[in-house]
């Protein structure tokens, strides 16, 4: 399960992230929808270790990603879809990860899965 609470992340006087709160389900798939600049990638970067908070708590099974003793085997992320082979759809590609990270098949289907998609603006 992750679960985030009060999660607030600033870059000076610039909040990319603003009081969110959610908890997400094991066995979940959850994307991430808006806007680009709304925090899609700030958060997930903030519930894989990668960044700090601000403010609130992010934990991942109940612990900060930092603090899970098998990390791969709790969460897995597609940060930018630039990342996977122009073939494979973000399943196949967290599928192959957990494959190489020696998590069968039954066993990855229980991890939380996110991805964060953004949306551009198509001009006219």
């Amino acid at each position: 399960m992750i679960e985030a609470r009060g999660l607030v992340k600033r870059y000076g006087s610039t909040a990319a992230v603003n009081d969110l709160s959610f908890t997400i389900r094991p066995g979940l798939v959850t994307g991430f929808l808006g806007p680009n600049g709304a925090g899609k990638t700030t958060t997930m970067r903030l519930i894989l270790g990668l960044d700090y908070p601000s403010a609130g708590t992010v934990t991942v099974n109940g612990k900060p990603y930092a603090q899970l003793p098998d990390p791969m085997h709790e969460v897995g992320a597609l940060l930018e879809a630039g990342a996977v082979h122009g073939g494979r759809t973000a399943r196949n590609h967290l599928l192959c990860l957990a494959q190489t990270n020696g998590i069968s098949g039954a066993g990855w289907t229980r991890c939380s899965v996110w991805w964060a998609w953004p949306t551009w603006t198509r001009s006219t």
